[in-house]
């Protein structure tokens, strides 16, 4: 089983993401002031696909990630399997 690394640098995320094709998105309608539910699409990912989804900036996506004080939680040596969660920085 590969190793999950928990992450808050920008660069960081921002890098494994574009290296394995995903982009920054959210759940519709979940806007709520600074906050909305969001997500890391990946093309061959069936999750991605929803129409309950749409991609947003990275300025976007960092904002809301920032301001709720999330995590990455990913696999960065496991390119099988994009796993990605978003996490409580402080869990």
């Amino acid at each position: 089983m590969a190793k999950s690394e928990k992450t808050t640098d920008h660069n960081a995320i921002k890098s494994w993401v574009n290296e394995h094709d995903g982009v920054p998105m959210k759940v519709k309608d979940t806007d709520k002031g600074n906050s909305a539910l969001l997500r890391i699409g990946f093309p061959d990912n069936k999750n991605s696909d929803s129409e309950n989804l749409e991609e947003i900036s990275w300025d976007k996506f960092f904002k809301v990630f920032d301001d709720n004080k999330l995590a990455l939680l990913y696999q960065p040596e496991d390119n099988d399997k994009l796993f990605t969660k978003l996490v409580n920085r402080d869990s």
